[in-house]
Parts: structure tokens; C-alpha cells; sequence
């Protein structure tokens, strides 16, 4: 993660006007066409992605593979957590990165990883790491000007191969990790990547929403 954080940050926030009105409550991502969704683009940093929208058991998703690269599909977005705070979302990993750990900058690799950003120096990335565990939470690597925060939703191999909904208070996670009242939420990322260790990885992200409470 560490390597494509500056890259993250100056692609994905602050392109949309202050004045512009925040979105509605509703799916941020919507995978139930069959093709990358409208606004969405994706972005290589380490070799070739390998990416498909299809159904996987009957869920519309995302299937990302990574084999020792790093790629995302990112999208800018306007959503008032004031009045959009909880963030749902569902995922299974097929394979997880051999011996990946968010707290090494060389192991830093996740089958699967959720960004939110909300301006230059405030970010929340919600991981489903290999070693780190469950509900770890950490300071990603990044500049002296920017905070991004790794929280630890799934650890190890417990839960792969099957689905699993999540579900966020973002409004309240932002003020726990930066203790302070968080702006909109300016830009959502889906990562996954596994250079740092020279392995593979494989997941599905299903639909990603942001809903009152």
C-alpha cells in the first residue's frame, strides 16, 4: 500500500467542487451490469490488471487477481456522511497474498482493499489482511502531511471462499481515528495487490453503498 498512496491521494480526491451538492444515500458501486460501472476507472501501478465484473454465486461483483502486481478501480464521488454515514459493502477472498502484513512496507500487500477518501491528508483504507489481526488498526506509510488509516476487517484464512457483508459506521470511525468532525467523503477506491511479497492474490467485491442509519 505504501507505494501507491501519493498516487491514490492526487487521482481520486478533491476533483469535485466544494459547491457541489453531495450525492444521495444509494449504491456507490453497482456490478449488476456486467461491465465496469459508469464513473469508474481503473488504474494499474504495478503490471497488468486483471479484472471482470460477473456474477459469482448470483452476486453481482467485481473479480480481481492479482499476480505480483497492483491495480484499483477508483471512482469520485460527493457523499455527506452527516446523512450518509453507514457504508455496506460485501466480499469473499479466494486466495490471500503468502505473508502479507499491512505493518511491513514489504509485505504490505491485501487481497482485498477498500479506500475512502475524504481530501488530501484524511483517508480510512478497511483491509481483509493475511497476518495483521482483526481489528488492528494502523497508520498507513505516507508523506508527513497525510493521515491514512488501515483498520483490520477480516485476518488470515477464517471466512474465504464464502461472502461476507459488511457493515460501517464511517461517520464514527472518522472521528475515533482522527478525533475530529470528517468532511465528505470525496473518492472510493477497490485495491488489491501483492508486489511487495512476489505472490498472488484473488477476491470479489460485491456492491459497495453508503445509507442513513
Amino acid at each position: 500500500m505504501p507505494l501507491v498512496l501519493l498516487n491514490i491521494v492526487f487521482t481520486i480526491v478533491l476533483s469535485v467542487s466544494t459547491s457541489a451538492r453531495a450525492e444521495d444515500c444509494g449504491v456507490i458501486a453497482d456490478f449488476s451490469s456486467g461491465g465496469i460501472p459508469s464513473g469508474w476507472q481503473i488504474k494499474e501501478k504495478n503490471g497488468k490488471a486483471d479484472v471482470q465484473v460477473l456474477k459469482d454465486a448470483g452476486i453481482p461483483a467485481v473479480w480481481l487477481r492479482s499476480d505480483n502486481t497492483s491495480f484499483s478501480l477508483q471512482k469520485e464521488v460527493n457523499v455527506d456522511l452527516k446523512q450518509c454515514p453507514i457504508l455496506t459493502w460485501a466480499w469473499k477472498v479466494i486466495k490471500l497474498p503468502v505473508g502479507g502484513d499491512f505493518r511491513k512496507g514489504d509485505a504490505d500487500d491485501q487481497a482485498a482493499q477498500l479506500f475512502i477518501a475524504f481530501s488530501k491528508t484524511r483517508a480510512i483504507v478497511y483491509i481483509w489482511d493475511t497476518t495483521a489481526p482483526q481489528g488492528t488498526v494502523g497508520n498507513a506509510s505516507a508523506p508527513f502531511f497525510m493521515s491514512i488509516k488501515c483498520v483490520v476487517i477480516r485476518s488470515g484464512k477464517t471466512g474465504t471462499g464464502a461472502w461476507i457483508t459488511e457493515t460501517r459506521n464511517v461517520y464514527d470511525d472518522y472521528r475515533r481515528l482522527f478525533n475530529e468532525e470528517p468532511v465528505a467523503v470525496s473518492g472510493v477506491r477497490i485495491q488489491i495487490n501483492s508486489q511487495h511479497t512476489g505472490t498472488s492474490a484473488e477476491s470479489f467485491i460485491g456492491n459497495i453503498v453508503f445509507s442513513r442509519r
